[in-house]
């Protein structure tokens, strides 16, 4: 008998940014780079909790040991075009971890409906959808 997972009602604003209208009424996925998720809706909002962190070492990445060679090759870095992607990239990366935060997601993998319901540890997000649609009924 496979194990029954809980779907929790949760409480959190809905933190307008990047999110688009789905984001705050619709699906939410918060995971990892080492949880892969399944049977993702086209319309979900997926949010790796850990993508800010490797953004930030890639751009990081074979910085000179001196520092101020180092702070020379961040200060080209950041002024190459490149960059302006990077940081969007960043700060949607850290949005997504904020909403985390703000939605009190507690583990990963966490599939979120409507800001309401959530699964943890449900790593195909149809099963975990099914399971929310269940409880509500």
């Amino acid at each position: 008998m496979g194990k029954k997972r809980l779907v929790v009602t949760i409480t959190g604003g809905c933190l307008m940014s990047w999110w688009s209208a789905i984001a705050c009424a619709g699906v939410e996925i918060f995971t990892s780079s080492e949880m892969p998720v399944s049977n993702v809706p086209s319309d979900a909002v997926t949010v790796s909790i850990d993508s800010g962190e490797k953004l930030d070492d890639q751009i990081s990445a074979d910085l000179p040991d001196d520092p101020d060679e180092a702070e020379a090759v961040m200060h080209r870095r950041m002024r190459s075009p490149e960059y302006r992607a990077h940081a969007e990239q960043l700060n949607q990366a850290y949005t997504g971890l904020a909403r985390a935060w703000i939605l009190g997601i507690q583990k990963i993998p966490a599939v979120v409906v409507d800001e309401r319901y959530v699964v943890y540890g449900q790593p195909d997000v149809s099963k975990a959808l099914d399971e929310i649609q269940s409880e509500r009924r």
